[in-house]
């Protein structure tokens, strides 16, 4: 098991997450047709070609997500009870395809659960920073974990 138990934690705690990841036409247009997401801009070359942006835009949602995933073999794997909530998520740079992602996280806060004896709530800044080292996606994501087995 990866993840660390609520104990582990302490606000900021800094990880580097060690897995890349390129991103590829497949992903963009497998990820908007499968949300149904019709976006000219995420699926029309020729529309994406007309935009500001003169190509494909990758797929916010798919930004976002893949954002988590990076961060997930570090942080909450096998430890994890629910994900409660994801707050200040932005995106104040675009993703095209062949942009290689990576994810960086900082504990932001650590409690107790008042309703949960075994398991606390950790609250992780997460960002994804492309090649160019711009933050292409950031947001606070609050965690429930486990505590340690006894």
């Amino acid at each position: 098991m990866a993840g660390r138990w609520f104990e582990d934690w302490a606000v900021g705690d800094r990880i580097v997450h060690d897995i890349r990841r390129t991103v590829t036409e497949t992903d963009n247009l497998l990820f908007s047709t499968m949300t149904h997401n019709p976006q000219p801009l995420h699926i029309d070359a020729e529309a994406a070609r007309a935009s500001e942006f003169g190509q494909i835009l990758v797929n916010g949602t798919f930004t976002f997500a893949l954002m988590v995933g990076l961060s997930v073999g570090d942080t909450t794997l096998g430890t994890l009870v629910a994900n409660l909530g994801y707050d200040r998520l932005i995106m104040p740079n675009p993703v095209f395809i062949g942009d290689t992602m990576r994810a960086e996280t900082q504990v932001d806060a650590v409690k107790e659960s008042r309703s949960r004896p075994g398991a606390g709530i950790v609250t992780f800044a997460h960002q994804l920073i492309n090649q160019r080292d711009q933050i292409v996606c950031q947001c606070l994501r609050s965690a429930l974990i486990n505590r340690r087995p006894a």
